[in-house]
């Protein structure tokens, strides 16, 4: 893509995030907000509507470049804001704070200004991510051991 058109999509990108996480301030406070957070108030569909509208972010940071790892690493944070932002009232709370849009706009502006650091940083999460999930499925099957010993054990015989 060629410098002047990436700038445009960067400014258009930054401005997509701004308004979904920060265009609107919190009177009396130092805080912000924006359009994700009211649209992730309907229940059941707000969620799905924000994820599919932060992937426009992920889609045009594939389109520049962004290698796999860190549209990975963007794909998580939005996975993060959406299953956690279902949970009423905790969600649009967590909403509030985690700025999914903001957080993958800086990690691609980062990719763009610091392409091998950038890789080799979301390479590494991808990789500490890829150990963290192995090791909950193992935790998972151990307790699936450990209680249905629990209920052999505790069955009468037959």
């Amino acid at each position: 893509m060629q410098d002047k058109g990436r700038e445009k999509t960067r400014k258009k990108l930054e401005r997509l995030a701004w308004f979904l996480d920060s265009s609107i301030k919190v009177p009396g406070f130092n805080a912000r907000f924006g359009f994700d957070s009211l649209i992730g108030l309907i229940p059941g569909v707000g969620d799905v509507i924000t994820a599919l509208i932060s992937s426009v972010v992920i889609s045009e940071a594939a389109r520049m470049g962004a290698p796999k790892a860190l549209l990975l690493k963007m794909a998580f944070n939005v996975l993060v804001d959406t299953v956690v932002g279902a949970i009423p009232l905790v969600g649009d709370l967590f909403d509030f704070a985690w700025k999914a849009n903001n957080r993958n706009v800086r990690l691609l502006n980062q990719y763009l200004d610091s392409p091998r650091e950038t890789v080799v940083n979301s390479r590494l999460f991808v990789w500490g991510l890829a150990v963290v999930l192995m090791g909950l499925v193992i935790l998972v099957g151990y307790l699936i051991v450990l209680l249905f010993q629990a209920l052999l054990s505790a069955s009468p015989a037959l």
